[in-house]
């Protein structure tokens, strides 16, 4: 078996489907870490999807002892529907997230003066070795880039 076989397998494990062989080749050719990239990007989009899948689930928590509970409460008495409220606290996640990816590239958002933003730190999120959870040295960067093409198919509004 191949590298690249070895990395199909995974990717397609992590439900790459079609794409798996591209990040595959991309990532054995190219040295990027895309298997790294594929899975949190995957793990967002299942914590992103929740919020609609699940929403009678957390509809019920909340309304039982939930901070928004009233909200939630009001919501429903306004005549929507735990699924609207879903598709409503998905599209927040899913905006949330991408916020979040698009600030790992680029923390300077311009809310500070330019000479206090030269000042402060910056941030990436670096890839660990399975086995040893050691750091590979390669680092996962732009990912707000790849976010809305690994969108789950048959669950976008």
């Amino acid at each position: 078996m191949t590298e690249i076989d070895r990395l199909t397998a995974l990717f397609s494990a992590l439900g790459a489907d079609a794409d798996a062989r591209d990040w595959a080749e991309s990532e054995a050719e190219e040295g990027l870490p895309q298997l790294a990239r594929y899975r949190l990007l995957r793990t967002v989009w299942q914590d992103v999807d929740a919020w609609g899948t699940a929403a009678r689930k957390w509809v019920d928590a909340y309304r039982a002892d939930g901070a928004a509970a009233d909200a939630v409460d009001r919501a429903l008495a306004a005549g929507l529907t735990p699924e609207d409220l879903g598709a409503l606290a998905r599209e927040v996640a899913r905006e949330t997230a991408f916020g979040v990816l698009y600030a790992l590239a680029d923390p300077a958002d311009g809310s500070l003066p330019a000479d206090v933003e030269a000042q402060l730190p910056g941030w990436r999120l670096a890839e660990l070795n399975a086995a040893a959870g050691a750091p590979t040295g390669r680092h996962l960067d732009a990912l707000h880039e790849d976010f809305a093409e690994l969108e789950p198919k048959g669950i976008a509004p």
